[in-house]
């Protein structure tokens, strides 16, 4: 049994919510680990990308490339979570449209150089109107499809520097409107909701007092492990030769091309 909101329930089906950069991915394995309740998650942007956008970074895309990531990582979740009786999802069907929100706010590629982003905002002027309208489409679907999917949500909120990796395509403001915009629709799909920071192991410690969950595994092996994982899925991206082909710098004359697609 597990307790959910000061209720005993048979299953759980918790979301572990966060924008680029929380922890996440590391929280997720970790506490599936310590508690043998399955992990789900969508594939990462990056995996995704090497199938949608062949040779471009995250920060190359344009808007349709960006709608057709999101709808793909959607479609990955519904397909992990449904008929599942107790997961514990890394992020949850919101956060593509989420960052979506957060993208038309802050800029379409909110991680590049100056100059793409000035072209970008130039050549969406046209564009963004009706983005933004499939966006807001997109949003009355996911928030529905949340608040029935989840028995709870657990929010990491942003309490370390974005790792300067390379790889997220974001900035510190993209962070922080992501985050309160994540945590707004978290508290207004009327399921039960923590922000639970600290480190991981504490982080984990008070997850699983919340909701009185049992431990098939100590917590520090469990993240001792999980950040194998992890790291081992981040080589393996890294390694691909078609991510590494998307590293390479381009041309000026490449980077305005990709600019000038909103």
């Amino acid at each position: 049994m597990y307790l959910v909101g000061g209720q005993h329930r048979d299953h759980i089906r918790l979301a572990i919510s966060g924008t680029y950069g929380t922890g996440k991915s590391t929280t997720t394995e970790a506490l599936s680990l310590a508690t043998g309740i399955p992990r789900t998650h969508a594939m990462t942007a990056r995996q995704l990308l090497m199938d949608i956008a062949p040779g471009k970074t995250l920060n190359e895309l344009n808007s349709v490339e960006l709608l057709q990531l999101g709808l793909r990582r959607f479609e990955e979740r519904l397909n992990n979570e449904s008929g599942t009786e107790s997961f514990v999802s890394d992020g949850s069907v919101v956060h593509e449209w989420v960052y979506g929100t957060a993208r038309l706010k802050i800029g379409i590629n909110p991680g590049a150089g100056r100059l793409t982003k000035a072209v970008k905002s130039i050549a969406g002027l046209a564009g963004k109107a009706p983005v933004s309208e499939y966006i807001d489409l997109f949003g009355d679907i996911v928030k529905a499809r949340a608040a029935h999917l989840y028995d709870a949500y657990i929010h990491l909120p942003v309490e370390f520097p974005l790792p300067a990796d390379g790889h997220r395509p974001v900035s510190e403001p993209f962070r922080k409107v992501s985050d309160e915009t994540l945590l707004a629709v978290i508290r207004g799909l009327g399921v039960h909701y923590e922000v639970v920071g600290g480190t991981v192991h504490e982080r984990l410690a008070k997850i699983i007092h919340i909701f009185d969950l049992d431990t098939v595994m100590p917590i520090d092996e469990a993240i001792e492990e999980a950040h194998r994982r992890v790291g081992k899925t981040i080589t393996a991206i890294e390694q691909d030769a078609r991510y590494k082909e998307a590293q390479r710098k381009k041309s000026l004359k490449r980077r305005l091309s990709y600019a000038l697609r909103y």
